[in-house]
Parts: structure tokens; sequence; C-alpha cells
């Protein structure tokens, strides 16, 4: 076996869960190989890195072995390596740490935990709570 259709390979080697989904990603223009989109019906050989954008992190794997079929996870290390620089785990670092400040639009409302948060981010000098004095009348006595 000298060739295997991208969206074949990325299936068997478990970085997508289904073929459709990888084959919708090569679509998409998420997934690269010398910086240049591909689409699912592309050849891999052994040697080429392939690019996978799954934002905010673009992952990068070598091809060791060629496989059509789908395997078990502790068998996918002989057919590619990781080579995802450490620039872009950084990112996903950052990312986890301050991930109520970068929600992103349409994700939903944030949770009454991080609300509190980013107010007392945005205003760190407000109470955390208004204060209502109940023992004063509205005409001041």
């Amino acid at each position: 076996m000298d060739e295997v259709r991208i969206d074949k390979w990325m299936w068997a080697v478990r970085l997508f869960k289904t073929r459709s989904l990888a084959a919708e990603a090569c679509k998409k223009g998420r997934v690269s190989m010398g910086g240049n989109n591909v689409k699912p019906s592309r050849t891999v050989r052994v040697g080429d890195v392939i690019e996978v954008r799954k934002p905010p992190v673009t992952f990068s794997f070598c091809v060791l072995d060629l496989t059509e079929s789908r395997m078990g996870a502790p068998l996918v290390p002989r057919f590619m390596e990781n080579v995802t620089p450490p620039e872009q785990y950084e990112i996903l670092e950052m990312n986890r740490i301050s991930g109520f400040v970068d929600r992103a639009r349409g994700l939903g409302r944030p949770t009454k935990k991080e609300r509190r948060d980013l107010e007392q981010f945005t205003h760190p000098d407000a109470p955390d709570f208004p204060f209502f004095d109940l023992d004063e009348d509205d005409d001041g006595e």
C-alpha cells in the first residue's frame, strides 16, 4: 500500500470519530498539507505532515505508516507522530485558563459564577452585592 485517502487515514488513526467528520473537516478547509488545504480524496504517503485545525489550535501529525482500517488507541503511535509545536499547546492552555472571558458568540449565557468573576474583573472596587439599607425610610427619616 503506497497511498491512502486522507479522510480514511485520519479516521483510521482516530483523529476523527467518523470518516464523514474527517471528510467534512477537509471540505471546510480545516485540514492542510504543506500550507495548502486538501480535499478528502487527497492521498497521503509515509513522511507527509498533516495539519488539522481544531480552533483555537492547529495540530500537526507526521505519517509513519499507512492504514485504511480503524485501530485501537494503543496502536496509533505506530502510524503517526504528533509534531505539534509547543506554542500551539500554550494557546490551548491560555484558552483553558481564561475560558469565560473569550466566550464565543452563541455559546449561551455565562453561569452565575462566571458573571460574578467577570464583574469582579471589570469592576474590582465594586461590592460583591448591591447594598440596600432597609432601615432608612424614603423621606430620609
